[in-house]
């Protein structure tokens, strides 16, 4: 079924390798955001939890601090729609593929969370992770979070790396194509087994006013932006 993929990747194999090194020593490094990576909107008990983990988007990086970014963001936005009292907290580590998180997890104590949100994919993307481990490991991820977290995992589709216009040509569709295989595998567990886990679609970021300096991560709009999107699925889940 993937095999055009894998003929493609294979025959393009030495411009994907120099682009890939190329990307990498051209791009900035961004830091991870500093600050509190928890906070709330309102006064009291809240009334929803929101924790986010993942990668560099859970980890802030494009951002200063841990309140401009996804959780901050997404807390506020639910707060100012409803008026109730919104709780978030972020757990993310960039450059992190899912097999990795999934064990830095299982030694790590997490805040209780009404609602709980995965921003992974990237990494798992350029890092070429087989299509059944990466499954494996989401179900793996399930049962980790399960005794904690009730409720599905809300899965943030995978970016659209064929728009990511930093990356040159080829080096960007072979990416985008890889995404989208991955992507299927969070919208099949999603129609599959609802009671673990949520699909969101990831809005298309390619403002430059959205964009962190680098070219690939948001910045604080383009944080609000993804939030903005994504507020309406959360609180209905």
């Amino acid at each position: 079924m993937h095999l055009p993929f894998w003929l493609t990747t294979t025959l393009l194999f030495p411009v994907l390798l120099y682009q890939g090194k190329k990307a990498r020593r051209t791009t900035p490094r961004l830091p991870e955001a500093g600050g509190s990576p928890c906070g709330q909107y309102g006064e009291g008990t809240p009334a929803r939890r929101v924790l986010v983990i993942g990668e560099s988007t859970a980890a802030g990086v494009g951002v200063e601090t841990h309140d401009q970014g996804l959780a901050s963001q997404l807390a506020r936005e639910i707060h100012e729609r409803t008026g109730q009292t919104i709780a978030w907290h972020t757990f993310g580590v960039n450059g992190i593929r899912l097999g990795a998180l999934v064990r830095k997890l299982e030694t790590t104590e997490l805040p209780e969370a009404d609602v709980v949100l995965l921003s992974m994919g990237v990494n798992d993307t350029t890092g070429f992770t087989p299509r059944f481990r990466f499954r494996r490991q989401l179900r793996a991820l399930r049962q980790l979070l399960a005794p904690r977290y009730s409720g599905p995992i809300l899965l943030l589709s995978v970016p659209p790396m064929h728009l990511f216009t930093a990356l040159p040509s080829p080096l960007r569709y072979v990416m985008g194509w890889r995404a989208m295989q991955l992507d299927k595998i969070y919208q099949q567990l999603a129609r599959d087994a609802a009671a673990d886990f949520g699909y969101l679609n990831y809005p298309t970021v390619t403002d430059p006013d959205l964009l962190a300096s680098d070219g690939y991560h948001p910045s604080p709009k383009g944080y609000a932006f993804i939030a903005d999107a994504i507020a309406s699925s959360i609180q209905a889940s």
